[in-house]
């Protein structure tokens, strides 16, 4: 199956889907392996470790691509692209999707947020007019039904700025368009969480963000209020920020880190036997 393909039957499959999220192909191979069977790919997350920059949008369109070609290149489970804004107008929105399909993304997430963009749970963001924030969908969806081989997520952030019930209209009417998922940013109670779920058909993405605004409640919990992927978008970049912070500490006193992974598994982690193996397969008999 092609990766919507795969994303399509996970869907339609019962029960809520736990998703990290990655953000380079060593994170994207670790959630694999773990046993997830998706993730997604976080813009915050990427834009962090590949410049070590925050994510007002100062990264570009062709950096996120390459790091999801990588990234999607490293693993067989399906792969949710984050594409913030879709890098322009309507025909940027199209272009970015359609790069975003031959990549080899499973889904590509379009967002109503007025650019340069924000994290979704920081201050300061600002949403298009309805009607723009529908043409960037509408130009998504005729990406999908013209030959991209991906899924649409469609993202508002209307809430933060413009209250609960235009956020709710503006996930309808992304669903009347042919979004396959909806991302309704920044809930701020359970109340409006299940609310929302109530009122806006089809599969439904919660983000929860650690210290954000929405309430990160138990998997069970938000599979009974309606939703269908419970995303955890900077939970593996925090950890391995704390991890590699705790190691440095170390490393400048007369202590060596000790939770450490092993050689042995990095190196199982990275693929050296199978590159050994495919090695043998070319050997030059003297």
């Amino acid at each position: 199956m092609t990766p919507r393909q795969k994303l399509r039957a996970l869907l339609d499959a019962p029960g809520l889907l736990r998703m990290p999220c990655c953000y380079d192909a060593f994170s994207a191979r670790l959630i694999e392996r773990a046993g997830f069977p998706l993730s997604f790919m976080s813009g915050f997350a990427v834009s962090a470790a590949r410049l070590g920059l925050p994510d007002p949008g100062l990264i570009s369109y062709a950096e996120m691509l390459d790091q999801g070609r990588n990234l999607c290149d490293a693993v067989s489970i399906p792969i949710i692209g984050d594409a913030d804004t879709g890098y322009g107008n309507p025909v940027n929105v199209r272009r970015t999707v359609e790069g975003y399909a031959r990549a080899g993304f499973a889904c590509v997430m379009i967002e109503d947020q007025l650019a340069p963009k924000r994290c979704g749970h920081t201050r300061g963001k600002e949403v298009v007019a309805r009607g723009e924030a529908l043409a960037r969908i509408r130009a998504a969806v005729d990406a999908r039904e013209e030959g991209a081989d991906v899924l649409i997520m469609a993202r508002t952030d209307a809430r933060h700025g413009h209250g609960f019930d235009e956020a709710v209209a503006r996930g309808q009417a992304f669903v009347d368009l042919g979004a396959d998922i909806v991302f309704f940013e920044a809930p701020q109670s359970e109340a409006e969480m299940a609310s929302l779920c109530e009122q806006i058909p089809g599969p439904k993405m919660a983000n929860l963000v650690e210290q954000g605004d929405t309430p990160i409640l138990p998997p069970k919990r938000l599979e009974a209020l309606g939703y269908k992927i419970a995303a955890y978008p900077l939970t593996l970049l925090m950890a391995a920020a704390r991890a590699m912070q705790d190691a440095l500490e170390a490393l400048g006193t007369e202590d060596h880190p000790e939770r450490l992974l092993s050689f042995e598994a990095l190196r199982d982690v990275v693929g050296f036997e199978t590159y050994n193996a495919t090695q043998a397969r070319y050997a030059v008999e003297d």
